[in-house]
């Protein structure tokens, strides 16, 4: 199976065991240009000042962007890895969940660029904004994201 076959359960279940199941990083879908995921706020996510912990935030949507690069390498690819990330962060959250939407912003044969929102799920209130380039490990086909060139 190639990863631009594998569903929703798949990666949910790839990420069981590993830092997104501990952190309960739920994938809701997953397209060639979109990928929407949300993770429930509790209390082990804090920081001790009881605000949300920003590595709860980066976790969220580094996975985000992680899976998207996952399903989107190019042929192949053995894999990526992240070589930059950034993140503004907007707000904070006490309770409910965040939602994120990653997409790509530039899907080439040796790295890739993904944006994500993250958001308060209940009142669409940003969070943080981020910003990752992975680096496509095994070389392959360049893509060009709609729009951009």
């Amino acid at each position: 199976m190639s990863n631009s076959e594998l569903t929703v359960d798949d990666y949910n279940r790839r990420g069981a065991d590993c830092l997104p199941g501990l952190v309960g990083f739920e994938l809701l879908s997953i397209a060639p240009e979109r990928l929407l995921c949300r993770l429930a706020v509790r209390r082990e996510l804090m920081a001790p000042n009881g605000y949300l912990h920003g590595a709860t935030v980066i976790a969220l949507a580094d996975t985000a962007c992680g899976y998207g690069a996952v399903a989107n390498l190019p042929q192949g690819a053995r894999g990526f890895t992240t070589i930059e990330l950034k993140a503004n962060f907007l707000s904070t959250m006490r309770e409910g969940a965040l939602r994120c939407e990653a997409t790509p912003v530039h899907l080439g044969r040796t790295t890739q660029v993904w944006d994500a929102v993250v958001s308060d799920e209940a009142t669409g209130r940003r969070v943080a904004l981020f910003r990752c380039t992975q680096m496509v490990l095994g070389g392959g086909e360049s893509r060009i994201v709609k729009g951009e060139s």
